[in-house]
């Protein structure tokens, strides 16, 4: 076989992640690579750093982004602090809740889960019952359930840790950068993201910011971290800092992707132009408009209002009409990615995207035109222009 280049199509990213790039971040990823212990590099690292404490609000936290997406943050969190016999709480309440338990059993862990219905919040009073019950090393929830599109309380979820003597792992992979983050005002733990959805870079990066609690907790364990790459205590000797987190000077433990966090470096310096309060309000008023337009044209959302996550929208599919069908048929005529269900919701919603450089009205505006166009195609009776005015007098707003 001979083998050409790739040519992937143009396509509008308006799925669970990844985003749409912008094409500063794809030019700063085709600048030169040069070598992970370079001094040049070095100082990008020392910024990339800073400029996640600033992101996550966490001053006082270590950041560094791993070298993998956001499921390997989320490895890292539970594989670092959790050991054979420790307890540790789950709040479960979509796909993503229920792969923390898993990798908390894999670790040894003695694992309770507190089991919601996708698509509600974490609650916090069951919760504490858990917690109540015995001693617990590590509570661990979801900020932003991309499953469902439902948000959770972190802070009081945070102190509930604190209260009980535990460390929290807070998921922020679909939150960070579309809603507020505070890792320091919520007192977190372990805060772990992704690259892919709202700050709008490529896949294969996880920013995570560890407290001095945390990283006391990795350094006092008594067996070592059973994910080699992942181990905290190795890693920092690299990530550290200039002097390394012993003193010792930056040293070798793997050949970070250079490229892939020029391109992390770019999105966080778009995000700051725009400013992390402005992106936020942007991102609500997309999904003011995009919600206005679903309620028009007789669709609804899985999550209550008042716990929905703006970036990422659970709707129902109506009855008689044929979920995989409108997907294909948004992808094939109008270069569209809508998401499909997960777990039980899987054939039960669709999961429309509106994040970082996907939260536009041009987005809005383009994926209500197509998936009324699918819909008509069904024989579904809607009003395409009412659906779009609709979406339109929020944006004026």
């Amino acid at each position: 076989m001979i083998m050409q280049s790739f040519q992937p199509p143009r396509r509008i990213l308006m799925g669970p992640g990844p985003s749409d790039v912008s094409p500063r971040v794809l030019a700063a990823m085709a600048r030169p690579t040069i070598g992970h212990l370079d001094p040049e590099f070095q100082s990008l690292m020392e910024e990339i750093k800073g400029a996640l404490q600033r992101l996550f609000n966490a001053p006082d936290h270590a950041c560094v982004p791993l070298p993998a997406p956001g499921t390997a943050g989320m490895e890292a969190a539970i594989m670092n602090l959790l050991e054979p016999g420790d307890r540790a709480v789950i709040a479960v309440n979509g796909a993503f809740g229920g792969r923390m338990a898993d990798m908390a059993g894999r670790a040894g862990a003695t694992v309770v889960t507190v089991d919601h219905d996708w698509g509600q919040p974490v609650d916090v009073k069951r919760v504490e019952a858990a917690l109540a019950e015995a001693p617990t090393k590590v509570l661990a929830f979801v900020h932003a359930e991309t499953s469902t599109g439902a948000r959770s309380d972190a802070g009081p979820l945070c102190a509930l840790a604190r209260k009980y003597g535990a460390l929290s792992v807070v998921d922020t992979v679909t939150s960070l950068g579309g809603i507020a983050v505070d890792v320091a005002g919520w007192d977190a733990d372990v805060v772990y993201s992704g690259t892919q959805k709202c700050l709008s870079a490529p896949p294969g990066l996880s920013p995570i910011a560890l407290s001095k609690r945390a990283q006391e907790a990795i350094r006092n364990r008594k067996e070592k971290v059973r994910n080699w790459l992942l181990d905290f205590n190795l890693l920092m000797s690299y990530w550290g800092g200039p002097d390394g987190s012993g003193g010792g000077g930056r040293t070798y433990h793997h050949t970070a992707p250079i490229n892939a966090l020029y391109g992390l470096h770019e999105s966080l310096v778009v995000l700051f132009e725009e400013g992390q309060q402005a992106a936020i309000v942007r991102h609500a008023k997309m999904h003011q408009a995009l919600a206005a337009g679903l309620e028009a044209a007789g669709l609804k959302l899985l999550v209550d209002e008042a716990h929905r996550l703006p970036q990422l929208n659970a709707v129902v599919v109506p009855d008689g009409v044929d979920e995989a069908g409108v997907r294909n048929h948004v992808l094939k005529n109008w270069d569209l990615e809508l998401g499909a269900g997960l777990g039980p919701l899987k054939g039960k919603v669709w999961r429309i995207g509106l994040m970082g450089a996907s939260a536009t009205p041009w987005h809005v505006r383009l994926c209500l035109t197509a998936l009324c166009e699918a819909l008509a195609a069904q024989g579904v009776k809607l009003d395409a222009a009412a659906v779009l005015a609709a979406a339109d007098a929020k944006l004026a707003a």
